[in-house]
């Protein structure tokens, strides 16, 4: 059997445990397990104990197993990753109807955003992100945004593990530049992508948090640089935050200081 082969044998024998697992609602026996599944017991066992390793599945003091905490936090996340999609549809259409302009929601993935939806405008002459598509962080406006909550430590390590890759002239390419760039995006609540990640194509981009205030995505405004106007960074702030509030984000409200 050749070697691809037997690794998608692997995944295969491991979704028919998950599922055999997911079947019960107590923890149950590996005989139980390995009948249910079609596995020999030994199969089985070495099988739930690397899962049980990486915590996708748990065994109880009885010695049976059940679905661990690590597919409970992917479930969630993937529910999450669905569920801003959902609500950031039909803010990003309105958005695209008022500047004219393809805008994007995007997810980062360590990092690099990952572009996972856009609303294209009806131009003849236009900017399109494919979706599935990938930058790296220090390319994009969102990036910027999501790289101005970070610390200053975690923003010198992320130049230094990353390199810094350039796409254009205008790409950043120290670590004082970034790190100005960032500066800029926190204090102002958006970023700029001016040709950076592409020639002739600018951006504008904001983060998007959840109920527990915590970046999830990010949204941006793509166009030929030539046409990119800054009225529409409170255009484009606006619907992030209508987002971000749709997801249960409340921003803190500082008490008033008594003069």
């Amino acid at each position: 059997m050749s070697e691809k082969s037997s690794s998608i044998q692997v995944i295969d024998r491991v979704a028919s445990l998950l599922e055999a697992i997911a079947g019960y609602e107590e923890a149950i026996s590996l005989k139980v397990l390995a009948a249910d599944s079609g596995l020999h017991a030994s199969t089985a066992f070495r099988i739930l104990s690397s899962l049980t390793e990486h915590g996708f599945v748990e065994k109880s003091e009885a010695g049976g197993y059940r679905l661990g905490n690590k597919l409970v936090d992917l479930g969630s996340r993937a529910h999450a990753h669905v569920d801003i999609l959902k609500q950031a549809r039909e803010i990003m259409e309105k958005l695209c109807q008022q500047v004219e302009e393809t805008v994007n929601l995007t997810l980062r993935q360590g990092d690099e955003v990952l572009y996972v939806e856009r609303v294209v405008a009806k131009r003849m002459m236009r900017v399109e992100q494919v979706i599935g598509s990938r930058a790296p962080l220090h390319l994009t406006a969102v990036g910027k945004a999501m790289l101005g909550e970070m610390s200053g430590r975690e923003v010198s390590e992320y130049a230094k593990r990353t390199g810094m890759p350039h796409y254009t002239v205008h790409s950043i390419r120290s670590l004082s530049g970034l790190q100005k760039s960032v500066r800029a995006a926190r204090e102002q609540g958006y970023a700029l992508d001016n040709e950076e990640a592409e020639i002739g194509v600018g951006c504008i981009g904001v983060i998007i948090r959840d109920g527990h205030g915590s970046v999830v995505a990010g949204l941006s405004v793509s166009c030929p640089m030539e046409r990119r106007q800054d009225a529409w960074i409170e255009l484009v702030k606006a619907a992030g935050e209508h987002i971000s509030r749709r997801l249960g984000y409340r921003p803190v409200t500082l008490p008033a200081v008594k003069k």
